[in-house]
């Protein structure tokens, strides 16, 4: 079994002013050879953006861009003619394939929005631009998984062009949480949003994260009450 452990502080640090920024991953002006990916997941940071502030119009190509808003609300515009908002409890599915352009703006001008941007190698080059978007029922994430994001849009997830599979989960102090991957191929990545767990044999707290491989299933034991975000990748 393979293990690394990416603590909170580890993470890489942006801050612009209307933008505070963690990197889990090397990204734009930070740079870690250590730290280029996890199997086919490339990029997960933690962005916080001021009210009225946001990214303007940008570029992306041939890459699965998957948005989860913590608190607030995001606008997203894009080539293709979408225009929408993304709350707590949306997931936002971009497949960016031959290319496209997006902009992402905090669609209030009194509070910040945070949420996580994830980004995962596609499994198939120059696909026709997508986009998605769906609100997933947080009861139905309380004390176990709720599947967000698969290859197939099983359990009426997203569907994105990768074999991974994403995620949530709302658990309260003394649970444990049995995962099985899908292959055993695959690594796990699993990012604590909020409270303390237990995996593997390592103490995680909030922020923190833990990547597995060569692992046929793991459990997750709660030490306080926890959110958590987990991604099933190629390895």
């Amino acid at each position: 079994m393979f293990k690394i452990f990416h603590a909170a502080d580890s993470r890489g640090v942006a801050e612009h002013g209307w933008l505070h920024s963690h990197h889990s991953f090397s990204f734009a002006d930070y740079h870690n050879p250590e730290r280029m990916g996890f199997g086919k997941l490339r990029v997960l940071n933690d962005d916080i953006v001021e009210p009225g502030a946001g990214f303007g119009t940008h570029p992306h190509r041939n890459m699965e861009i998957i948005s989860i808003p913590l608190s607030g609300a995001l606008r997203h515009r894009d080539s293709m003619g979408h225009e929408s908002v993304i709350r707590t409890g949306d997931v936002q599915v971009m497949s960016a394939g031959s290319g496209l352009l997006h902009s992402e703006f905090n669609d209030s001008n009194s509070e910040q929005v945070n949420f996580l941007q994830i980004w995962i190698f596609t499994d198939k080059l120059n696909v026709e631009p997508r986009y998605d978007q769906k609100s997933f029922a947080r009861d139905q994430r309380q004390g176990q998984l709720q599947l967000v994001v698969s290859p197939d849009a099983r359990d009426d997830s997203l569907w994105i062009h990768q074999n991974a599979f994403m995620s949530l989960g709302e658990f309260q102090q003394g649970q444990i949480c049995n995962y099985t991957l899908s292959d055993t191929e695959h690594g796990v990545y699993i990012f604590v949003i909020e409270g303390e767990v237990e995996l593997e044999g390592q103490h995680l707290q909030r922020r923190d994260a833990l990547g597995v491989a060569g692992a046929e299933s793991i459990a997750i034991k709660t030490l306080s009450a926890a959110k958590l975000l987990l991604i099933e990748v190629p390895a």
